[in-house]
């Protein structure tokens, strides 16, 4: 069963990946179908989702924490070909999922009126929200299972399934949107309620499809005998992941708050210009994404399978990757520049300001998913609080600080100089990290070995 150990690494970790093109497309593809289809109906139901957006993109990070905790385990047992335990951590790992969805369904839907009106929706807006949200809440469920079901796929070596799954809920999405909201065969017009009830019933589809995996294909989750024996202990493991991993992913909406802030100082035109290349950079991301989203399984279960030889070589393997396409796309960016600030906007100012982010920041993109993929190897060998250090370095150390310095002495572009410069540093901070912790593991891999030989 230990499928991602015994191939050569690089058709391993590629083979991965491609299937997981279409699950990042996938993902990308839910908010901005829900944005497209709202903002049909008019300015106030957009100005509505963009309320709703920072509340979900929080619920998505505990989800996904959850996710990061369950398939990290769920790998190294499988590497240990300990099939007891990887379906004892699946089943708890979804227990636990479901306990946390209902208490997020229940708080979030007694605090819909409170919590978005201290975040500024006023009136007009609220009633909107609570539309949207009434229905969205019911689907927390539906919204978590998913985001485990992905990587334990993943760790069974059955990426073409887990981004099918997930690319089936997009389309559907995708169909039930316009159906539901502007009315259609039959279907009366909910308006932006409907777009709620699209995704909630696309995610059950494919958690549907999901549970069946689980149960039948891979025998990974069982209800039989005392399922939920040992259920505190499994919790405790998965959150020693999930915790630090939550942590990790909220410092990206902060650190982005606290950017948007500097750059606000310098006019709207400029939080523009970010605001639509930053959009830009989304498409950047989507293929080495693909790869990032393979390693932390196949790194853990390798990790699980003592075999350091591999992790190492997936190492040299991914850098290499992030590296060249970094390069490639940097140059991409920089002669289209001025053609893609000319989908956003025919403002001269816009324009010159989204050009220079695209042409500053785009020769980190390398290092940049270098810094993420390290961050997924500690993981993968069960070092989440480092990983949690490593990227509140990031933005802490280096990405704030050098935004405010390149902002005082550069202006609007001194922030982007800041971005690339942290890119830089990070990257290489993350391949220092990463060699470090090899060195450290394979050290006392030889100790184990030469104890059991005099044994």
């Amino acid at each position: 069963m230990a499928v991602l150990v015994d191939r050569s690494v690089s058709r391993t970790l590629f083979s991965m990946a491609l299937p997981m093109l279409a699950g990042t497309f996938a993902w990308n593809a839910y908010a901005l179908t829900d944005a497209y289809f709202v903002s049909r109906l008019g300015t106030l139901p957009l100005a509505a989702m963009g309320f709703i957006f920072p509340v979900i993109m929080l619920l998505t990070f505990i989800a996904g924490g959850l996710g990061v905790g369950v398939t990290t385990l769920v790998s190294h047992a499988i590497g240990r070909h300990d099939h007891e335990d990887s379906a004892r951590l699946v089943t708890h790992g979804m227990a636990l999922a479901v306990t946390v969805s209902v208490a997020l369904t229940v708080t979030g839907y007694l605090t819909v009126e409170p919590l978005f009106a201290r975040m500024g929706a006023d009136e007009r807006t609220l009633p909107l929200i609570h539309k949207y949200m009434s229905i969205w809440y019911l689907g927390c469920l539906t919204m978590a299972l998913p985001m485990l079901g992905n990587g334990i796929l993943i760790s069974c070596g059955d990426s073409k399934t887990a981004g099918r799954f997930m690319m089936l809920g997009a389309l559907l999405n995708a169909a039930l949107n316009p159906l539901f909201i502007f009315g259609a065969l039959g279907l009366p017009a909910m308006g932006i309620a409907g777009s709620a009830l699209a995704t909630v019933l696309s995610q059950a589809v494919a958690t549907t499809w999901l549970i069946y995996l689980l149960v039948w294909k891979h025998r990974l989750l069982s209800l039989r005998g005392r399922p939920f024996a040992g259920l505190g202990a499994s919790a405790r493991r998965i959150l020693r992941f999930a915790v630090p991993s939550v942590l990790t992913m909220m410092l990206m909406p902060i650190s982005a708050g606290v950017i948007t802030w500097i750059i606000s100082r310098f006019g709207a035109e400029a939080v523009a210009a970010a605001g639509a290349a930053g959009r830009i950079e989304m498409f950047a991301f989507v293929i080495p994404m693909a790869l990032g989203m393979s390693l932390t399984p196949f790194v853990s279960q390798n990790f699980g399978a003592d075999r350091l030889d591999r992790i190492r070589e997936a190492r040299k393997t991914s850098v290499r990757f992030a590296l060249l396409y970094g390069a490639g796309t940097a140059v991409v960016f920089f002669l289209a520049a001025p053609l893609m600030a000319s989908f956003f906007s025919d403002d001269p100012k816009v324009t010159s300001i989204l050009v220079s982010y695209v042409r500053i920041i785009s020769f980190g993109y390398g290092m940049m998913e270098v810094h993420r993929y390290s961050g997924f190897f500690l993981t993968g060998m069960h070092k989440p609080a480092s990983t949690a250090v490593l990227n509140a370095i990031r933005v802490i150390a280096f990405l704030i600080p050098l935004s405010f310095l390149g902002a005082h002495f550069l202006g609007v572009r001194g922030v982007f100089v800041g971005r690339l410069v942290t890119d830089l540093a990070v990257g290489a901070l993350g391949i220092a990290w990463v060699s470090r912790v090899l060195r450290t593991e394979e050290h006392e891999q030889v100790e184990s070995v030469e104890a059991g030989e005099i044994i």
